[in-house]
């Protein structure tokens, strides 16, 4: 959408391959002709293995949440897309986060790159953190009820690490008579475009999401973020506090921690 919103009257095209999405649909708009394909590694790596997508036509390569798509869950579809590439060609890896180990990685697919950083800080300024300290399940549900009932607490995301966990609470939340939908990576892409526009209209109060899933959502005026779940790494909080207090405005984000 914002590729299409850029490029008006230019006469760039582009299409999305995305899993989840009817494949046929895709290439149909590949075979019509476009400069840019914008799209998940499964689905790019399925398109041309299929011969749709043609490697050698294309001279650049962005890859978004560049941390995310190197680490093991996508490193493999990665190196055979970017090894079919030209040998000659500009690519620029965008993330929140570089750990030293995917810095690493990076140059094995960069030449000579240049680092360009805008953060003065890992974590927002306008992003008020703290923790509630539960034990147990039964206590952690309880907790979220009672923080969802403030009235302040309209746009709120919450993240699972475990897709069925997901589905569970949001199963949970659903017959507390709280509006609640999941986000995560086993449903169709329609389903989950659903999610994020109900919470970015307000239909629904809550989204529970993987972190997968919720990667670069930008959904205005999300008031807060929960950890449910307490993540794996500290880039891994970075990213999902994000979602809140994006600009200039105020955003809160809690994180589920076993009392002491």
């Amino acid at each position: 959408a914002e590729f299409m919103a850029f490029t008006r009257g230019m006469k760039l095209f582009s299409v999305a391959c995305v899993g989840g999405a009817p494949i046929m649909r895709q290439i149909k708009e590949l075979e019509l002709g476009v400069h840019a394909v914008i799209g998940t590694p499964g689905r790019v790596k399925d398109l041309i293995e299929r011969g749709k997508i043609k490697m050698d036509y294309f001279d650049s390569i962005v890859l978004d949440e560049a941390d995310r798509m190197l680490d093991m869950g996508f490193i493999d579809d990665m190196r055979t897309i970017l090894g079919m590439m030209p040998k000659t060609k500009q690519g620029l890896f965008f993330s929140a986060t570089f750990s030293p180990e995917i810095k690493r990685l990076c140059s094995d697919f960069l030449k000579d790159p240049i680092t360009i950083s805008i953060k003065t800080r890992d974590t927002a300024a306008s992003v008020m953190q703290d923790v509630v300290r539960v034990n147990g399940d039964a206590e952690k549900v309880e907790a979220l009820h009672e923080i969802l009932l403030k009235p302040e607490y309209s746009k709120v995301l919450i993240f699972r690490e475990m897709k069925r966990h997901v589905d569970g609470l949001a199963a949970e939340l659903d017959k507390r008579g709280f509006k609640a939908l999941a986000l995560h990576g086993d449903m169709h892409n329609r389903e989950r475009e659903r999610a994020v526009k109900a919470l970015g209209s307000g239909k629904v109060q809550v989204v529970i999401a993987t972190d997968v899933a919720a990667r670069g959502l930008d959904i205005n005026d999300i008031s807060l973020v929960i950890n449910y779940d307490v993540p794996n790494n500290y880039e891994t909080y970075v990213h999902r506090i994000g979602r809140t207090g994006r600009g200039t405005k105020l955003g809160h984000a809690l994180t589920f921690v076993p009392k002491r």
